[in-house]
């Protein structure tokens, strides 16, 4: 994770300076709420391109299958060729949960001890993972709609990362009283809004993984600063009928991690950051996959 948190820091910098390419994700829809996105991304510093092929399905809980798959694609940036073809699922999770831990770098309290994860399962898992390394916490609140998918979350959390974990019987209960609040639940076009104006106490951080799913417009009314990896795709959502009672950007993560615009400012502000998942981010951490794979001698060699 350290890693991975440290390749999109160098990522976003490039980002800020021009030097990558990133179309906004185009998609299919063949159900409610769900999605296939084509991501293709160069970062012409690391000679890194590819594309993700990914599908979102929130009902295959249901199913006993992923709600996040995919495959992704290593292209030669010289030549154009294939190097890789890689599951882009822990890919997924693990930078998704790398773009909260900086995002918080920059808006959240460092002293904050207590995290609310808002939906157990693989995203909630991977932030925890990679906000722990950068923030003393004690304790984490644990909601999910699904107890017994929550009950295993903090049975496997406390015994791999020896953190305290709470479950809770309702949303309120693990907004509350924490420091930083992740909300990992699917992304929905209309949000369900469960948590509203008060919850979120001053001086607390939000990433909001799910989009505005969660968040009800007076919750989101009552931020100081919201912030955002890529104003242009978000305001490409916002065209497609998401995101349609936030407030306005403050700034975007690669402006916070270049000092161009000011993260925290205060100890009583209350920030949060929409990350919508960039493919910039995916070609950052699929170099280090790659590398890896031919270090060990991991993978199959398929013929062209």
């Amino acid at each position: 994770m350290s890693e991975i948190i440290a390749a999109l820091e160098a990522m976003f910098r490039e980002k800020a300076e021009g030097r990558v390419e990133m179309p906004p994700k185009i998609g299919i829809h063949t159900m409610p709420d769900a999605f296939i996105h084509a991501m293709p991304a160069v970062i012409a510093a690391e000679k890194s391109s590819g594309m993700k092929w990914v599908a979102g399905y929130p009902a295959n809980s249901q199913r006993g299958l992923p709600y996040i798959s995919g495959l992704f694609i290593l292209n030669d940036y010289e030549s154009g060729l294939p190097l890789a073809v890689m599951d882009c699922t822990w890919m997924t999770a693990q930078r998704t949960g790398a773009a909260t831990a900086l995002a918080a770098k920059y808006l959240a309290r460092t002293d904050s001890e207590t995290l609310s994860i808002l939906g157990c399962g693989v995203q909630g898992r991977s932030n925890l993972e990679a906000l722990r390394p950068l923030f003393p916490l004690k304790k984490v609140f644990a909601y999910d709609i699904n107890q017994e998918q929550a009950t295993n979350f903090a049975r496997e959390i406390q015994s791999e990362f020896e953190i305290d974990v709470e479950l809770v019987g309702n949303a309120r209960e693990a907004v509350v009283p924490c420091d930083i609040v992740v909300t990992a639940g699917p992304i929905l076009r209309k949000p369900h809004a469960t948590i509203q104006a008060g919850w979120l106490r001053e001086g607390a951080f939000a990433s909001l993984v799910d989009f505005d799913s969660y968040w009800s417009t007076a919750a989101l009314a009552q931020c100081d600063k919201f912030c955002t990896d890529d104003v242009p795709q978000l305001e490409h959502y916002r065209g497609l009928g998401y995101f349609q009672h936030i407030p306005p950007v403050h700034a975007d993560l690669a402006e916070l991690i270049t000092g161009r615009k000011p993260g925290r400012q205060g100890p009583e502000e209350r920030t949060m950051a929409c990350n919508l998942g960039l493919a910039l981010e995916d070609i950052a951490v699929a170099p280090l996959i790659y590398r890896r794979a031919i270090e060990r001698g991991i993978g199959t060699w398929l013929p062209l």
